[in-house]
């Protein structure tokens, strides 16, 4: 296979930049990277552009691989409808829209009709729709639109019968939902208006407040409801239980680790919040309130998690009552429908769906249709039935209908794919890490590839972090690879929620390199049994997978023929100095702290880049709006590869205009940016795709 020419790079400017961390000196040369405003830093985003889209034309038959991606791409897509009133709500698809589209209808039977339409916010695609709501009695909408991918986002309301915009619009809203009272207004979780906007996608992000908005009133005029000018760094929201009598308010210093407050509106004695579950040692999500109880999801005392019932008049946790014990598996998910409990737990990082009446009795489990994920579940306790979505690795998302009274559960609607997915196998097997731990991973391949005969192209993807799970799901790019003669592995590492709260501690703060070496056991293991070898193993991952990638590649940079971190957190020491990276200290640490910088150091992508070593060939990928992990991450990991990188091989960035972190992103910019992704991937690996 020819080898394609990178376009040279010339040298860029290196700033004698170096900070002291506890007595140690780290230099930062590319430190003007993170001033994504500069005229320096957008310069250097168009020269790398330029050489990574010219490297790509070059790959054989990469356009070809955007056509038939296209085409698998186009088909329509359907998600689990929502009852609200009368309302049957649902978002769909019809193949290759930019952004799905909200549609509504008057009961099952009613004509579907467009309720918001994100395509037409904007000409480019790159408004999204986020969360919406309804007032108590269906009267108003309040909905959030994010823009070009962006965490920020802006809230507007519509009236549902007209379907009229109304004037009301707030700005500087983030990770916030919506809470009505009544049909005059709903609280929010907003921030004040940046000092200086033009930085609001990399500068920190502190001080959230609670606010009450009034519908036809301007923003200003919304009341504050809730702040904390001792602690800057807390995400606030509130939600209202199901007969809106009682006020939730979630505080977190994280992504993990929680302490709920609560409001009864009823009592006019009351003025403020009251604390129900101090925080910040354990995980509490507030399921509802019934008869005066709370039902609490929780971790505390449960590792695998556990519904109990709380009396706010006292408390303490020697007066709670299990409802829901906790079990081998871990409880991912619980749904209050229809009078019954829908419990969803994990076995082997698979759905498991169990239901129980409302004093927590087992009735049945419901089934599936095989080894996937199901998701859904939604509903009030007075609802008959209700929707959830099931998928797997060869199967598409599919919305079945599951009636709360006799446990029976039918298709409701399901996709219509232009290829064959039946032909993919999905299996699961279990290795062993290097602390003797065991580990599974999902292995998908076509039905007529024999894994013993090997070896073949592999494209192995993990995460393991932040107490997030990987369970089966449906991908066109993944489909595409398996289809192409490739397998597809996802390996469920520590750090995520598989196995309970003991398997994601086994993979934070000081434990993060058992992460790393999961990953890498898992390679080794796939090359052991020969389904692959070192020159045919590619390597994937996304944000915190991102910095997996980022660390295996520097720690084995000889195990790995494509490497392909994405929108990754890779540097470990100056992470939490940006938008809310503050927020992930409590998985990560802080190179603030003596300890914690020890072990940051070893580890830190950025930190770890040897001169005179062979990397493998790698596609960075970010976006210039991306606010959870800015792109400065990969523009100084980059910055620091092709300067340091002593092989032959190609290291390439691609930054994305006009696009964050991957949410809401438009169909036409996904496939063209997994056209580029694979067209690499298959090319290094040395996949012949069209030669049969």
């Amino acid at each position: 296979m020819a080898q394609i020419r990178v376009h040279p790079i010339p040298p860029i400017q290196k700033d004698d930049v170096k900070d002291n961390y506890h007595g140690t000196i780290i230099e930062d040369p590319y430190r003007w990277l993170e001033d994504d405003n500069s005229a320096e830093t957008a310069s250097w985003v168009n020269m790398q552009n330029e050489v990574t889209n010219g490297y790509i034309k070059e790959i054989p038959h990469r356009d070809l691989m955007e056509e038939e991606l296209t085409y698998m791409w186009d088909y329509e897509k359907i998600g689990a409808p929502t009852k609200k009133g009368q309302y049957y709500f649902f978002r769909k698809n019809d193949g290759l829209q930019n952004q799905s589209v909200l549609y509504y209808q008057e009961g099952l039977d009613g004509e579907a009709k467009i309720f918001i339409d994100p395509n037409k916010l904007d000409e480019s695609g790159t408004s999204s729709l986020g969360g919406t709501k309804l007032s108590h009695n269906k009267k108003y909408c309040s909905y959030s639109v994010s823009k070009a991918g962006s965490d920020w986002s802006d809230i507007y309301v519509m009236d549902v019968k007209t379907r009229k915009k109304l004037d009301d619009h707030l700005s500087y809203v983030k990770f916030s939902n919506m809470s009505w009272i009544g049909e005059d207004g709903f609280y929010y979780s907003g921030y004040d208006r940046p000092s200086d906007v033009s930085k609001k996608f990399s500068a920190k992000t502190e001080f959230q407040k609670i606010f009450y908005h009034k519908i036809g009133t301007p923003q200003s005029d919304d009341k504050l409801i809730y702040e904390d000018k001792e602690h800057p760094q807390r995400y606030k929201w509130t939600k209202l239980s199901e007969d809106k009598r009682w006020l939730i308010l979630n505080l977190s210093e994280g992504t993990d680790g929680a302490e709920v407050h609560y409001w009864d509106l009823a009592d006019k004695k009351q003025q403020g919040f009251k604390l129900l579950l101090k925080g910040f040692d354990h995980n509490y999500s507030v399921l509802d309130n019934i008869d005066g109880k709370f039902y609490v999801y929780t971790n505390h005392g449960a590792p695998n998690y556990r519904v109990v019932k709380i009396d706010p008049k006292n408390p303490q946790k020697e007066n709670w009552t299990d409802l829901i014990p906790e079990k081998e598996e871990k409880l991912d998910q619980v749904s209050f429908v229809g009078g019954k409990i829908l419990c969803s737990y994990l076995k082997d990082a698979s759905s498991l769906i169990l239901v129980h009446d409302m004093k927590g009795t087992f009735i049945q489990p419901i089934d599936l249709p095989g080894i996937g994920t199901a998701s859904g579940f939604g509903g009030t306790k007075a609802d008959q039935h209700t929707f959830y979505t099931f998928t797997s690795f060869n199967s598409p998302p599919t919305v079945y209908k599951y009636f709360t009274a006799t446990g029976i559960s039918q298709l409701y609607r399901a996709p219509k794919l232009k290829f064959e997915a039946g032909n993919m196998l999905v299996k699961q097997e279990w290795f062993t890490s290097k602390d003797g731990t065991k580990v599974p991973m999902f292995i998908v391949h076509r039905d007529d590839i024999d894994l013993s005969k090997g070896p073949h192209p592999v494209l192995m993807y993990g995460y393991g972090g932040f107490n997030i799970p990987l369970t089966p799901g449906f991908s066109i790019p993944n489909a595409y690879f398996v289809q192409k003669g490739g397998v597809y592995v996802m390996v469920n590492l520590r750090g995520g929620s598989e196995f309970g709260e003991v398997w994601h501690k086994a993979g934070m703060l000081e434990k993060k390199q058992n992460v790393f070496d999961d990953f890498i056991g898992a390679a080794e293991y796939l090359i052991k049994k020969k389904i692959t070898t070192k020159n045919q193993l590619a390597i994937s991952g996304r944000s915190n997978g991102g910095l997996l990638v980022g660390a295996c590649m520097t720690q084995r940079p000889d195990l790995f023929k494509v490497a392909l971190p994405a929108v990754g957190v890779l540097d470990m020491l100056r992470y939490d100095k940006f938008t809310v990276g503050w927020g992930w200290v409590v998985e990560y640490g802080s190179s603030d702290n003596q300890e914690d910088f020890d072990y940051l150091i070893k580890y830190s992508p950025l930190h770890n880049i040897t001169k005179g070593k062979d990397y493998p060939n790698t596609l960075i990928t970010t976006a210039d709006h991306d606010d959870r992990v800015v792109p400065a991450h990969s523009f100084k990991f980059a910055a620091t590869l092709q300067e340091k990188n002593s092989g032959k091989n190609p290291i390439l960035i691609r930054i994305d205009k006009e696009a964050g972190h991957g949410s809401g992103k438009p169909t036409s910019k996904v496939i063209e940016e997994y056209s580029d992704i694979l067209s690499f991937t298959m090319y290094h690996l040395g996949m012949k795709p069209y030669e049969n």
